[in-house]
Order: C-alpha cells, then structure tokens, then sequence
C-alpha cells in the first residue's frame, strides 16, 4: 500500500473547502502547524499550510515525509506572472524550480545550491503530467476559460511587487539560460526537500498578479475569491489519477 498525498498550499483561502470533504479527518499538531489526515475521494491525504517562504515551506515539507510518511507532495497556490503570455487568472504547472535569491558567488555559480552541483530542481515528471491532466479537466472553473502553461517556476524570500524587481529578476535568471513563467515564495524549497528525500514532487500555481505595482491588491482579491475554486477543482480532478492507496 503506497503512502498517503500530501497537499500543500501556503496560505489557508488557498486550501478552504478541502477540509470539509475529508472523508474521517483528525487532526495533529506538529513542529507548531496543524496537519488534518483523512480520505479525499476514497485516497488517502493529508493537507498541510506551508506557511509562507522557503524556510517555512522546508520544515512543513519535512513533517509530512518524516511524521505522515506522505508518498507524494502537491503544491496548489498562487503566483506572480512572469512570462509575457501569462496572465492573471491562467494556471502554471512547474516543470522545474530555481531559486532567484540564491547566490552563493564566486565560491558557486550564481542560482546553483551549494554542494547540490545544480540549481535547477525538476519535478517528477510523472506526477506533474497527472497534475497537468487534471488542470486540463478543471479549466473553466473559476467562470473563465484560463490558459494553462508548464515550465519553470522561479521562487525566493521576497514578494514581487514592482515591475522594475520582476524585469531585473527575469534578466538575471535569462542570463543563466532561464526562461521563468512565474514567481513565488516557496515551490523551490519543497522541490529541495523532496529531493532529499527522494519523494515525487509536482505544484501548480495560478496567477494572482503579475509581479507588477498593482500586485499586492490583485493578490489579495485573487486569494481571497479565486483561489480556493481552482484548488478545489484541480485536486478534484487529480485524486482519481492517483494510484490507490
């Protein structure tokens, strides 16, 4: 019997109604956050808040491996756009995370993870097709017909919220041979630990903004009314892609 799924979202609008369609949920308090356990369409699951930033995002990630022993991590959330065709409202599932905030230079190049010899961490590619299959199901969703791209998801410890600091983290990462679609706040660190720890990773994000000045106003808005819809939507459609459990 393979472990349970593990779905992740940052903040809690992001994960509001997975709760009440657990099928026996309990809940359990670890490392200062609170787990809730069940069955979600007959798979079992447990649902986590990473909190917010890749410190945090980390030991969430590590609680789930080391205390639930979860078989698979999905992360659903939002995102700042990045790529020019990607606009609010569309889904973005990741293909790979870099972090934009690492430097470690001259000692490592810049974006490569110490001792890691990479700096690009990709997702497992089965688990990210299913994810994909499912978006594709869930479109529509929200009352539109949004877009569904797939590539690279950039994450670091900053909200972007200029268009200036989006266009000098875009050059920075396309000087490294980078094209980024979106950014974010916690994805590159869940890929890391799951790395470690050998688990399949997958995240789809959805755009709340475009990492531009009217950014922290849309993401709220977007959080606040849209985000649960897409996922509720998409993790619905994904369960019965999943082995049983």
């Amino acid at each position: 019997m393979s472990g349970p799924t593990a779905i992740l979202s940052a903040l809690a609008p992001e994960q509001q109604g997975l709760i009440e369609q657990l099928e026996g949920p309990q809940q359990v308090q670890r490392a200062g956050r609170t787990f809730w356990q069940g069955r979600l369409r007959g798979h079992p699951v447990v649902l986590a808040l990473s909190r917010i930033g890749k410190v945090a995002a980390a030991t969430t990630t590590t609680a789930l491996i080391e205390a639930f022993g979860v078989q698979r991590v999905v992360f659903t959330g939002v995102a700042g756009g990045l790529g020019p065709a990607v606009q609010i409202g569309d889904l973005v599932v990741a293909d790979a995370f870099v972090q934009h905030d690492m430097d470690a230079s001259p000692l490592f190049p810049r974006f490569e993870v110490p001792l890691y010899d990479q700096h690009r961490f990709p997702c497992d590619a089965a688990l990210t097709q299913q994810l994909a299959q499912a978006c594709q199901a869930s479109l529509g969703a929200a009352g539109r017909t949004p877009r569904l791209h797939q590539g690279l998801i950039l994450s670091g410890d900053q909200f972007v919220s200029t268009t200036q600091e989006a266009t000098r983290i875009q050059s920075a990462v396309r000087g490294a041979g980078l094209e980024p679609l979106a950014v974010e706040m916690e994805g590159a660190a869940v890929a890391q630990v799951c790395h470690d720890y050998g688990i399949a990773f997958a995240a789809v994000r959805t755009i709340s903004d475009r990492a531009d000045e009217a950014s922290a106003q849309d993401f709220q808005h977007f959080v606040t009314h849209v985000a649960s819809h897409y996922a509720r939507a998409v993790v619905g459609a994904l369960m019965p892609l999943l082995p049983a459990g």
